[in-house]
């Protein structure tokens, strides 16, 4: 007969299969040990929003706002832009300044009434002219 040889690999018991909350304690306990976990972004400051009441969509709200994505249809998000941009040119300086951002944001106005979801966009482009006349008109108060 064969001589006898000591495989280690055959003479032990197969392992058995971790499972996935052993396995994840023990990659734990293997980073505070090495100190994976001592200088984290946020250690020691409050959770953001642990106070407020349970959203279930919080994470699609935080999502959209860390993507600047809007979750307003066209039509309202168009009528919001308008106002922030009147609000935003009352503060410019320059006339070409103010023309700029006319110019850019009747361009967003005809891109979202091309819009195919929502309500139908009703906010026209607005007049540069008469939006320059009374920004001057305003200036003149403002200073006088």
């Amino acid at each position: 007969m064969g001589e006898f040889v000591n495989d280690p690999a055959k003479s032990e018991k197969p392992k058995r299969p971790l499972s996935w909350d052993h396995l994840a304690e023990e990659r734990i306990r293997t980073a505070q040990e090495q100190g994976q976990f001592g200088n984290l972004p946020g250690f020691g400051k409050p959770i953001k929003g642990i106070d407020e009441p349970h959203d279930e969509l919080w994470w699609v709200k935080d999502k959209l706002k860390r993507e600047q994505i809007s979750s307003l249809p066209p039509a309202l998000a168009i009528r919001l832009d308008v106002e922030k941009t009147l609000e935003r040119i009352a503060g410019l300086r320059t006339e070409v300044d103010v023309r700029d951002e006319l110019a850019s944001l009747n361009e967003r106005i005809q891109k979202a009434s091309f819009s195919a979801w929502g309500p139908p966009v009703d906010v026209v482009p607005l007049d540069v002219e008469e939006v320059v006349t009374r920004w001057r008109a305003d200036r003149v108060a403002a200073s006088g």
